[in-house]
């Protein structure tokens, strides 16, 4: 308001009258979500988290549950590789965990009024590619757990960083420098930003691309090491 004054002051002196001048109303436009819903922002990064710790939690007790029941043998003498083998566990928890996609994406977005404004069928393609992501890190905790509750303690050690890491809570723009990085290691810190585009910004695998290759680089790797892992503990 002091500003305006002495503008209006100014041009005063210069004879020329203020209150025939309309002035300028500059307000702040938020793209996406213009009234501040923050069931906009939650919902879809939840329903990311959801399938993050029902994926991760179903698989990290697959092979430790075989060693305790002593079937870890019955594995072992089978024709198979340890690749061959994880992704035969891998495939139940595939349909399981696709289901639950469907299902968490159907409440989130018709119970919550948060409508997708992007490719449904892209949504749901790169949900089963994160679901796949999420598996493979259960496996890899299953592979180096020695028992179900130490299989259960390193899988909350990568579940609950990832809620205050991967943008779910917190804009990621406005955490510090190295917690922000942080985040970069954590599969479900991209595939949020996948949520959040094609259901918020309607936008196009064209803008995803970097977001989904990561993802993907996630998987293979994941698996691989696993796979290792378990050929280890085969030997």
């Amino acid at each position: 308001m002091y500003s305006i004054k002495r503008q209006e002051k100014s041009l005063e002196k210069k004879g020329v009258n203020s209150s025939t001048i309309g002035s300028v109303d500059m307000r702040t436009k938020v793209w996406f979500n213009p009234n501040l819903e923050s069931t906009k922002f939650t919902i879809p990064a939840l329903i990311g988290l959801i399938m993050q710790n029902i994926t991760v939690m179903l698989t990290a007790f697959t092979l430790v549950r075989e060693k305790e029941k002593g079937t870890i043998e019955q594995l072992i003498v089978t024709p198979i590789k340890s690749v061959e083998l994880i992704i035969g566990k891998m495939i139940p928890y595939i349909l399981i965990g696709s289901v639950d996609f469907l299902i968490a994406l159907f409440f989130g977005t018709y119970w919550f009024n948060v409508a997708i404004q992007g490719n449904i069928l892209l949504l749901i393609i790169l949900g089963l590619g994160f679901v796949i992501c999420a598996l493979a890190v259960g496996m890899l905790i299953s592979s180096i757990a020695k028992n179900q509750l130490q299989a259960m303690q390193m899988s909350l050690l990568f579940v609950l960083p990832s809620v205050l890491l991967s943008g779910f809570v917190f804009p990621r723009e406005a955490m510090p420098f190295l917690i922000k990085h942080g985040g970069n290691i954590i599969p479900l810190t991209y595939f949020i930003n996948i949520l959040r585009g094609i259901i918020l910004k309607g936008i196009s695998i064209k803008y995803l691309w970097k977001d989904i290759y990561i993802l993907l680089i996630f998987g293979i790797i994941l698996l691989i090491i696993a796979s290792i892992r378990f050929k280890k503990r085969l030997d």
